[in-house]
C-alpha cells in the first residue's frame, strides 16, 4: 500500500460469526475453548472473537492529499464493527463500497450505512458509491428495494435510510475500475460451481489480493495473481473455512495451504474461519508449517541464482495493518 495507507480487517470470521451461537447455547456440549475465550476476553483485544468477514481499505489519495475510506463487504456485523473499530481507529465515513457478493455476510449491514453518512431531514445528501456485480445488484433490488429506487415515488413519506450510487462492475479480471481513486482488478472465483464471487487485487507499491469466498479459483484468475503474472503478491489474503477436509464452497486449509504454495505470495493472512480455529495455537502450527515448506525459484533478475522464499502465514485478527509494520506481524 502507499504511503499513509494502512489495511483495517473489521472481521475475519464466517458467516456466523465466532463465537459461534450453536456451540455456545447447546446444553448437552460444554462450548469449545475458542468459543469460551471469545466471551472471557474484550472483543478489541480478543483475536479469537470474529465478526463477518470485511475490509477497510485506507487509502491515501496523492492526488489531494487525503485519505479514503474503501470498504470491502457491509454484512451482518457491520455495526458492531463499527463501534469496535471506527472509533478506535478514528474513522470519520465511508467513501466508496466494494461488494465481493450478495450472501447476507457481504450485504446486510447495507441500511446501517446510513449512520456513517451525513444527516439530512430531506435525504439531500451525496450518495456513497457502491461497486458490485449485476448479479449482486439484481439480488439488492429485491432485498432492500428502498435502497435502490432511483427517486421517491409521489406522496412518500421521506424517511432516512441509505444513500448510494449502483456502479456495476465486470466479473473480469481484464476490466479494473476505481473506487475512491483507488484501482482494483476484479477476480472472479467460484464460490460454489454454480456461483461467481469476487475477490480483488489492488495496490501499486505491495500488491494485495483479497479472496474472502472461494471454493475454486480458475486458470485466468490465478495467472492474473501469480508471479508468472503481474507478478509475485505481497500480500494474500484468503478463505479458510474449516481446518480439515473440504467443503463446497468454502477453501479450507488444506486448499488453502495449496494454494499459497503454488502462489508463494511474500505474506498470507487466513480469513473467514470458524470456531475450529484458535488465533495463538494454529498461528504456532502455520509458521512451523511455512518454516518447513520453503520453497525455491528462479530470480530472472538477478542471473537465475537460487533464492529461498520464507512463506509467512498466519491467521488474520481483526485489526489494523500500516505502512510501517512488516505485513502480518500485528494481525
Amino acid at each position: 500500500m502507499e504511503m499513509g495507507s494502512a489495511l483495517i480487517f473489521l472481521g475475519t470470521g464466517s458467516s456466523g460469526s465466532v463465537p459461534s451461537l450453536s456451540c455456545l447455547i447447546n446444553p448437552s456440549d460444554t462450548p469449545c475453548p475458542v468459543c469460551t475465550q471469545s466471551l472471557s476476553l474484550p472483543p478489541h483485544s480478543n483475536p479469537n472473537y470474529r465478526c463477518n468477514t470485511s475490509l477497510l481499505i485506507k487509502y491515501y489519495s496523492q492526488t489531494d492529499a487525503t485519505h479514503k475510506y474503501i470498504l470491502i463487504d457491509v454484512g451482518k456485523t457491520f455495526r458492531e464493527a463499527v463501534l469496535r473499530w471506527f472509533v478506535h481507529h478514528r474513522i470519520p465515513r465511508v467513501d466508496s463500497i466494494v461488494l465481493t457478493h450478495d450472501h447476507a455476510d457481504a450485504i446486510l449491514g447495507l441500511d446501517d450505512i446510513r449512520a456513517v453518512q451525513p444527516f439530512s431531514p430531506t435525504n439531500d445528501i451525496d450518495p456513497t458509491p457502491v461497486y458490485l456485480s449485476q448479479r449482486s445488484m439484481d439480488s439488492l433490488e429485491k432485498v432492500f428495494p428502498y435502497l435502490v429506487q432511483k427517486r421517491q415515488k409521489e406522496g412518500q413519506e421521506i424517511r432516512r435510510v441509505s444513500q448510494f450510487c449502483w456502479n456495476i462492475i465486470a466479473e473480469d479480471c481484464n476490466q479494473p475500475f476505481f473506487a475512491s481513486g483507488l484501482k482494483l482488478i476484479p477476480l472472479p472465483v467460484m464460490h460454489g460451481e454454480d456461483y461467481i464471487c469476487l475477490g480483488f487485487l489492488f495496490g501499486n507499491r505491495d500488491r494485495v489480493a483479497y479472496i474472502s469466498d472461494v471454493s475454486r479459483i480458475p486458470a485466468s484468475t490465478e495467472y492474473v495473481i501469480s508471479k508468472s503474472g503481474a507478478g509475485q503478491l505481497d500480500l494474500l489474503i484468503l478463505d479458510s473455512l474449516k481446518k480439515t477436509g473440504s467443503h463446497n464452497v468454502h477453501f479450507c486449509l488444506p486448499q488453502a495451504l495449496e494454494t499459497v504454495k503454488r502462489l508463494c505470495p511474500k505474506q498470507t493472512l487466513l480469513i473467514g474461519m470458524t470456531h475450529e480455529f484458535d488465533y495463538y495455537k494454529d498461528n504456532d502450527f502455520l509458521m512451523e508449517w511455512s518454516r518447513s515448506n520453503e520453497l525455491r525459484k528462479k530470480n530472472l533478475s538477478d542471473s537465475w541464482n537460487t533464492i529461498i522464499i520464507q512463506m509467512n502465514i498466519i491467521i488474520g485478527w481483526e485489526r489494523t495493518m500500516g505502512e510501517s509494520k512488516v505485513f502480518g506481524r500485528d494481525v
